[in-house]
């Protein structure tokens, strides 16, 4: 469990949690499923994911200086909020140029092997608690998100999210080519939600989509329930437009999920029974101390 939520369901009305009226209250009852679409970057965590592995990237040789310098401008421009077509293709032609030649497994090993450092700690409470509130009523969860699959999935996994819709970067030989199969982003959200529904059988009538960007009004608007999410200025213009709900998440928290983990690597690491003893205690204090409340 990543955060700590309610046991049950609650949609009332300024209960001052994570979960408001805005929260989901209807299960999954039969008939056609209900999903749960939410963007990545700016609404579950804090920061942008392909951005925050940069140095990392860096450090393993995969990212040059003026790389650095492509990804800090495609930053700039995604945050002053570039809507149009032709900011849309330059985005996806600067992102084919910059991995061109990479090789997709170091991308995703360094993606899972940094993950907890350069992820976690900014990881939204309230995305959290909502991820694990539309769970507990049946619904399917999905991160629907314009990075790399390779850098997405790691994510997904460290939030017990199952299912993934993001960029497909072409791969020959373990190598990016620079050609991009499917660019998740804009317009493609929405006809790949449109797709999801036919194939698994999604009523989108009930289904949700959160999202901070003016760039997915095309995946909110396909849903019955969308929400603006920390929403850039655009977004926040439309959503008022459109009377859909706004919320505001100000709480980026780091995530202790692994925690077998850490105490294992600790015995094997301590010398001796009564040692690794003392040690074990400790660790389950300093563990209790993390542990969000």
């Amino acid at each position: 469990m990543l955060a700590k939520v309610n046991d049950q369901p609650s949609d009332a009305p300024g209960d001052g949690g994570a979960l408001s009226q805005f929260a989901p209250s209807a299960p999954v009852t039969g008939g056609r499923r209900i999903a749960a679409f939410f963007d990545l970057d700016k609404t579950i965590i804090a920061k942008s994911s392909a951005y925050a592995f940069g140095r990392q990237f860096v450090k393993s040789g995969l990212l040059s200086r003026s790389g650095v310098l492509q990804m800090a401008l495609g930053q700039m421009l995604y945050i002053s909020g570039g809507h149009d077509h032709e900011q849309m293709a330059a985005a996806r032609d600067q992102l084919a140029s910059m991995v061109t030649g990479w090789k997709a497994s170091t991308v995703r090993q360094i993606a899972e092997e940094s993950l907890h450092s350069v992820i976690s700690p900014y990881v939204y409470s309230e995305a959290i608690d909502l991820i694990h509130h539309h769970q507990r009523l049946g619904h399917d969860v999905i991160i629907v998100s314009a990075s790399a699959t390779e850098v997405v999935e790691p994510i997904a996994e460290t939030l017990e999210v199952d299912e993934v819709v993001a960029t497909r970067l072409e791969v020959v030989d373990g190598r990016y080519t620079g050609e991009v199969p499917f660019f998740c982003r804009g317009a493609n959200k929405g006809i790949e939600l449109s797709r999801l529904s036919k194939e698994r059988n999604y009523d989108l009538a009930r289904s949700w989509a959160y999202s901070d960007s003016g760039t997915d009004v095309p995946m909110l608007e396909v849903v019955g329930h969308p929400v603006a999410v920390n929403p850039d200025k655009y977004l926040r213009r439309i959503a008022e437009e459109r009377g859909w709900p706004i919320r505001d998440f100000r709480n980026p928290e780091p995530l202790y999920r692994d925690r077998q983990r850490a105490m294992w690597i600790f015995g094997a690491s301590a010398v001796g029974t009564a040692s690794a003893l003392v040690g074990v205690g400790s660790l389950l204090k300093a563990l209790r101390k993390l542990r969000p409340e």
